[in-house]
């Protein structure tokens, strides 16, 4: 049984509340926001509270809260209002250290692109420039700004809409589709923590397509109750549409490995049983591993 511990929000203060809901909900990608004021002075800052929220029409929001230590409005969201444009650039690993430092609190009017050591390359639709070390960056208008409260740690959702977009060629396949696999883009975690989604880190998860899964609550009891398979396991089995008919079991009796295991006494073989579906399922084979856990069964 995990044990949980539970708080109220309102029994906490701000600085308590921003640290738990940051560590918690992430990783967190970054919006690198390029605005600019009445007056033509270009800011550029991260935000971390940003995602995509539409394709029809398409939807970034990006969230400027009011800083916790004395409660004052950032510069983009003074720029945002005064110039209804942003450009939001992505960040990947190459450029994160240039990305850290434009975060650092500079006048209004200083530059971080000149702060940052980052290139402005000029839009064609907004006035704020986009950065050209960016993987992606999206010339886009601001629809709406809505405040959600007055108080420090305050946000405030910039609403924009994407009116053009600009991808590195180098991040392109023949197709012109994005390759996620070499885009190495980081993202927010809680405190002084940056994920890196590099190669070796990602992994792919096909939708559930066709028919539809049987469930896990369709599984045998004694599998849902196995001491020895996880829930991702189960997950896979219950994405199997059905339990393996008998030409299926038969099949898998056949199987060497499983001859194996029936020469061996209770309860040793059950236990590697489980196992052995436990790797049968995880090399990609789910409906033969689900067989082996039916024949195990069987044969007490």
């Amino acid at each position: 049984m995990k044990i949980f511990k539970s708080i109220y929000p309102e029994k906490i203060n701000q600085g308590e509340m921003h640290r738990y809901l940051l560590s918690a909900i992430a990783p967190r990608p970054i919006c690198f926001a390029s605005t600019i004021d009445k007056k033509g002075r270009v800011n550029l800052s991260p935000f971390s509270f940003f995602n995509v929220f539409s394709s029809n029409p398409p939807i970034l929001i990006f969230s400027p809260s009011r800083r916790g230590r004395d409660n004052s409005i950032k510069h983009t969201l003074e720029n945002v209002k005064e110039v209804n444009e942003v450009v939001v650039n992505t960040v990947n690993y190459s450029m994160v250290n240039q990305m850290a430092l434009s975060s650092a609190d500079f006048a209004k009017g200083i530059n971080e692109f000149e702060k940052a050591g980052l290139t402005p390359i000029q839009s064609e639709f907004v006035l704020p420039p986009r950065v050209a070390e960016s993987p992606a960056s999206f010339e886009c208008k601001v629809k709406q700004i809505l405040p959600l409260g007055e108080g420090p740690g305050a946000g405030n959702l910039v609403i924009a809409e994407v009116i053009l977009m600009h991808f590195q060629q180098d991040y392109l396949d023949k197709e012109n589709q994005l390759i996620t696999t070499s885009m190495d883009l980081v993202a927010r975690m809680g405190d002084e923590w940056y994920s890196r989604a590099t190669k070796d880190s990602l992994f792919s998860l096909p939708k559930p397509t066709g028919k539809l899964g049987m469930g896990i609550d369709n599984l045998p009891e004694y599998v849902r109750n196995s001491s020895v398979l996880t829930g991702n396991d189960l997950g896979e089995l219950g994405n199997l549409s059905h339990l393996p008919s008998q030409n299926i079991l038969e099949e898998a009796q056949r199987e060497p490995r499983v001859q194996e295991l029936f020469e061996k006494t209770l309860p040793q073989r059950e236990i590697e049983f489980h196992l052995l579906a436990q790797k049968i399922i995880r090399n990609g084979n789910p409906q033969l591993g689900l067989s082996i856990l039916i024949l195990s069964e069987q044969k007490k």
